[in-house]
């Protein structure tokens, strides 16, 4: 276990993605603001050029374990403390050479490297890039730059004040971003996204503020809100390494309400660690800013990311995998809660390839002290969200419903996840539906409070029901640029059904379960065996094996998977093949996988 004195080891990896990601700024790499002492030496956390390894691991096995390794828990990695910062393992050479490439960086006595072995980069080097952003050009008569607050391999942050204008006399902090750096048309891009990112997700109350952007010849200026009191892992220090319950509660709801914010508007942060969030003043009661977005995405509700982004002390494990979407985020609000109550990592190891190795493998240590003095709620939300399953996972908005958390005062944002289960539910055949409406008579009270605070916000008719039109007004109330950039509202072509047929509160339970989220409590076994009793007295019924088979979308090779579902003495579901059914199967590699 590495207790959190020190910086964090970044992630580098190629993107396997059409849209590939550039090196971006990140927040010790003048990404966003610094705190009191400006962070240098860092390794930045970043996304390179198309990949030609397959894994992220040189050998290509797609684990970080070595050959005849087996996993050991997280437990058993001896405690160190570390002299603050220390320096980050050297990313292994292939990551090296694909940051040569993406760059176009030559190595040491030779010439540039080629994109693609075919001199794709001298190509690209060859045609004059429009680093024109179209931002204003009068920076330096607006604002009067002060010193430098904080540095990266790509920009550095100076503190400014404003010269005239509403905001004259005011200080802000200005993220300075060299157009030298800008070696390919990706990198601008980059530089586009994290400005638009910015400008539209600022409204937030714990989101930093954006102010506007400016440009000339040598550089692009971002001018953002002055964050004056710290980083969150300055705090933690200053702490004697951890928080209180109480207190760690305070920051957890409000990471986690500016974090349902981002995932509702189709943008995954990427990069969350307490290093990227800074208290507004030095008051114990600041409220807590996300900074930098260098890293952020868009994302469709149904797509999935594959460049291996982050700092790995908290990179989830799909993002190894190469496969991730928002549930990405909540993992490493997972490890940031681990850490505020017990001062240590969760995940930890001297190189990255032992990080990683503990990420996929090991699980969070509950036994050592201060654990057996933190509640059984505490414990239960941290594993709740360190779930290597990220589809077990419960949301930002869920989390926000959690007994550890819940307060009947505060106001639960709207769920992205909510207009998906009710998406499948509306395509799914009458069959599932009695499925699902089996274990919607089974939730815990627990979980059907995040279900009725979902049906409030879209502000049911006046019969108590909700049609399409309830969940577009719902959208368009948390409408901003940024949900139509990662096409957010697409979604809604989907609940098409509901334009014609309303929902009431039943089916709406029905509808917006998760089986995966509810096999992740303690009580599922209970929950599942409550539910089939009311399936057997309502929706079981007889069933052939090809039937069956289809309504889960197998192909005849697959039939023998789904016969030891039925039961042979009346040919219905068996409890098995009941909480089977519910979670499905998928056809990987000409094997099949049971979810």
């Amino acid at each position: 276990m590495g207790q959190c004195y020190g910086k964090s080891v970044s992630v580098l990896e190629g993107s396997g993605r059409g849209h590939r990601r550039s090196p971006a700024p990140a927040s010790e790499n003048g990404g966003g603001q610094a705190s009191p002492a400006a962070k240098k030496g860092t390794t930045p956390a970043r996304s390179f050029a198309t990949s030609p390894w397959s894994s992220p691991w040189p050998d290509g096995s797609g684990t970080p374990l070595p050959v005849g390794v087996s996993p050991s828990p997280a437990r058993s990695t001896p405690r160190k403390f570390f002299r603050r910062p220390f320096p980050p393992p050297s990313p292994a050479k292939h990551i090296k050479a694909s940051l040569a490439k993406r760059l176009g960086l030559p190595k040491p006595k030779q010439g540039p490297i080629p994109e693609d072995g075919g001199g794709g980069e001298d190509r690209e080097a060859d045609r004059p890039l429009d680093k024109s952003f179209g931002y204003a050009k009068n920076f330096e008569a607006w604002f009067e730059l002060g010193k430098e607050v904080g540095r990266g391999h790509f920009g550095h942050t100076c503190l400014a004040r404003a010269k005239k204008g509403e905001m004259k006399g005011q200080l802000v902090a200005v993220k300075i971003i060299s157009k030298d750096k800008m070696t390919t048309a990706i990198a601008i891009e980059d530089v586009r996204r994290e400005v638009k990112i910015l400008k539209t997700l600022s409204r937030h109350e714990h989101m930093v503020k954006f102010y506007d952007a400016c440009e000339d010849a040598l550089n692009v200026y971002i001018i953002m809100e002055l964050c004056q009191g710290g980083e969150l892992l300055d705090r933690i220090l200053s702490r004697g390494g951890r928080y209180t319950e109480e207190d760690a509660k305070e920051i957890v709801v409000q990471i986690l309400s500016a974090v349902a914010f981002c995932h509702l508007q189709g943008v995954v942060h990427r990069d969350l660690k307490p290093e990227n969030f800074l208290f507004t003043t030095t008051d114990e009661s600041s409220p807590l800013k996300i900074i930098d977005f260098g890293l952020s995405d868009f994302t469709r509700p149904d797509d999935r990311l594959n460049d291996i982004v982050g700092s790995a002390y908290y990179v989830a494990p799909e993002v190894l995998h190469r496969s991730y979407s928002v549930e990405a985020d909540i993992w490493s609000i997972g490890v940031i809660t681990y850490i505020l109550l017990c001062g240590s990592r969760p995940f930890w190891a001297r190189t990255e390839s032992g990080i990683f190795r503990s990420v996929l493998r090991a699980d969070p240590n509950f036994d050592d002290s201060p654990w057996p003095n933190i509640s059984l709620e505490a414990k239960d939300f941290v594993r709740r969200i360190l779930n290597k399953d990220y589809r077990k996972r419960m949301t930002a908005a869920q989390a926000l419903t959690h007994p550890w958390l819940r307060d009947k005062q505060r106001q639960i944002p709207l769920d992205i996840l909510m207009y998906k289960l009710v998406k499948a539910y509306l395509h799914a055949s009458p069959f599932r539906r009695s499925a699902l409406k089996a274990l919607s008579k089974a939730l815990p009270d627990d979980e059907l409070i995040y279900i009725r605070s979902q049906f409030q916000i879209l502000d049911p008719n006046k019969d108590g029901r909700v049609s399409l039109e309830n969940f577009r007004m719902a959208l368009v109330r948390n409408a901003t640029d940024a949900m139509k950039e990662s096409r957010v509202p697409d979604v809604l072509k989907s609940l098409e059904p509901l334009s014609y047929n309303k929902m009431d509160f039943e089916e709406f339970c029905t509808a917006a379960i998760s089986p995966f989220q509810l096999e992740a409590l303690e009580q599922w076994e209970q929950i599942a065996s409550t539910a089939f009793e009311h399936f057997e007295k309502e929706g079981n019924r007889v069933i052939s094996v090809e039937d069956l088979a289809r309504e889960m979308h197998l192909s005849p090779a697959t039939y023998s998977i789904v016969r030891d579902w039925i039961r042979p003495a009346d040919g219905k579901l068996s409890f098995l093949g009941y909480t089977k059914f519910l979670h499905g199967v998928s056809i990987r590699n000409s094997r099949t996988r049971y979810h």
